[in-house]
């Protein structure tokens, strides 16, 4: 089966943009975003909340369901979104403290 992978979503604050993203470290990415450090894409959108995720068996396998899901139109990843997040909230809110983002940002600069 190999590493585990993940495949998620991540907005902004006034959910207007959704991005897709793969990555064997959910934790790491998603505090690589918050410290305004993820993709071109994401730092000009400032997309810092994670909206969905899915653990997948075999990195391979989750970059083919990135690949599945960037081919979606943006309502129908919307709706795999509101499926299980209804609310729209930060799936990953309380992960970090303000502190640890902050220091991520400083180390990663």
């Amino acid at each position: 089966m190999g590493k585990i992978g993940y495949t998620y979503f991540i907005s902004n604050k006034n959910r207007t943009v959704i991005y897709t993203g793969v990555t064997s470290n959910l934790e790491n990415r998603i505090l690589r975003y918050k410290a305004g450090l993820g993709s071109v894409f994401a730092t000009r959108y400032n997309l810092t909340d994670l909206m969905y995720y899915e653990r997948i068996h075999g990195m391979m396998n989750a970059i083919n369901r990135e690949k599945q899901l960037k081919r979606w139109h943006k309502e129908w990843k919307w709706n795999l979104v509101k499926s299980e997040n209804p609310e729209l909230k930060d799936l990953a809110a309380d992960w970090f403290s303000k502190n640890e983002i902050k220091q991520a940002r400083d180390m990663l600069k």
